[in-house]
C-alpha cells in the first residue's frame, strides 16, 4: 500500500523531476514514469516503496548497534547531510571525500588521533605557552583537519553502511564501499546507474528540499533503530535483575530455621537442680540412657 502522505511530500519537494532527456542513463529507465517538456519524470510510487525498504534496512542496522556514514559533498546536500547526521548521532562527510578513507582506514585513524591530541592540548591551555607564531600555526592545522575530518572523527570502526546523496559526485566513496562489501543506500537520479547500489532511492538529487526530505527519513529510521536497541537492552537488564532477585530469595529460603518446641527449649534452657545427695538431678532422657 502506497503511503499517500509521503507521496505528497515528495511531490511538493520536487523529487519527481529528473534530468533532461538527452542527459540520462539507460539503466535508470525502469524508474522513469514519463517525460514532459524534455524532462524525465520519476515514478514516485517506486520512490515511496524503495525509500521504505531503505529505511527498514537502516533501522535494522541501527538496532544492531552498527553505524551509518552520511555522505554528501555537493553544494545542495552539504548542510542537510551535516544537520541530519548530527541529529541522529551518526558520522558524516560533507566537504571532500578523502581518498582511501575506507580502504586505508588505519592511516585516516592516525590523522584523527593527531587531531584529537592537538585539540586536547588546546583545551588544556598548553598552546598558550608556545610562541604566538607556532600557536597560530597549530590552530590553523586544527581548523583545517576539522574541516576535512570533523564530521567523522568519532568513527573508530568501519561503518555498517553508507548513505550517499549523489553517487556520481561521490563515486570514490561508492567505489571504496563496494570494494569492502559495505552496503550502500543512495539517491538515484535519471542520470545515474543504479547497478551496484544495494538500496537505490529514485529521486531528484539536485533539489535541496528533496534531499532534505529523504535524508530526514533515513535519520528518523536511525533514531527508531537506536530506540529499539535501547528498549531491548533495558528489557534484558530488567530480566536479569528479576532472575537475580528470585535466586536471592531461593538462597535465603534455604537458610530459614524453624523455632524449637517450647518444652524442648525449656528443657535446654533450665539448669539441672541437684537431688538430695547433692548431685544434679538427671533428666528422663539421661535416666533412660543409663
Amino acid at each position: 500500500m502506497i503511503n499517500n502522505t509521503l507521496l505528497k511530500q515528495l511531490l511538493e519537494a520536487g523529487a519527481h523531476f529528473g534530468h533532461h532527456t538527452s542527459y540520462w542513463h539507460p539503466k535508470a529507465k525502469k524508474y522513469i514514469f514519463t517525460q514532459r517538456n524534455s524532462i524525465h519524470i520519476i515514478d514516485l510510487e517506486q520512490t515511496v516503496d524503495m525509500l521504505g525498504k531503505a529505511c527498514a534496512f537502516v533501522q535494522d542496522l541501527a538496532a544492531r548497534g552498527q553505524s551509518i556514514l552520511f555522505v554528501g559533498t555537493k553544494r545542495q546536500a552539504q548542510q542537510t547531510i551535516e544537520e541530519e547526521a548530527t541529529r541522529c548521532g551518526m558520522s558524516y562527510v560533507n566537504q571532500r571525500w578523502l581518498g582511501g578513507m575506507l580502504t586505508n582506514f588505519a592511516v585516516i585513524q592516525a590523522r584523527i588521533d593527531h587531531l584529537v591530541r592537538l585539540e586536547n592540548k588546546r583545551d588544556k591551555g598548553e598552546l598558550d605557552l608556545l610562541p604566538k607564531k607556532e600557536r597560530v600555526k597549530i590552530e590553523k592545522e586544527i581548523f583545517h583537519l576539522n574541516t576535512q575530518m570533523g564530521g567523522f572523527k568519532e568513527m573508530t570502526t568501519l561503518p555498517g553502511a553508507l548513505f550517499i546523496a549523489d553517487p556520481i559526485k561521490d563515486k570514490i566513496a561508492f567505489t571504496e564501499a563496494k570494494k569492502l562489501g559495505i552496503p550502500v543506500v543512495a539517491i538515484v537520479d535519471t542520470n545515474c546507474n543504479p547497478d551496484g547500489i544495494d538500496y537505490p532511492i529514485p529521486a531528484n538529487d539536485d533539489a535541496v528540499k528533496a534531499i532534505k526530505l529523504i535524508c530526514s527519513k533515513i535519520a528518523d529510521a536511525v533514531i527508531e533503530g537506536k530506540a529499539e536497541a535501547f528498549s531491548a537492552e533495558a528489557g534484558a537488564a530488567k530480566l536479569v535483575a528479576e532472575e537475580e532477585r528470585e535466586e536471592a530469595v531461593e538462597i535465603l529460603g534455604s537458610y530459614t530455621f524453624e523455632p524449637e518446641e517450647p518444652d524442648e527449649q525449656k528443657e535446654h534452657d533450665e539448669p539441672k537442680k541437684p537431688d538430695e545427695s547433692g548431685k544434679p538431678k538427671q533428666t528422663e532422657g539421661e535416666i533412660a540412657s543409663t
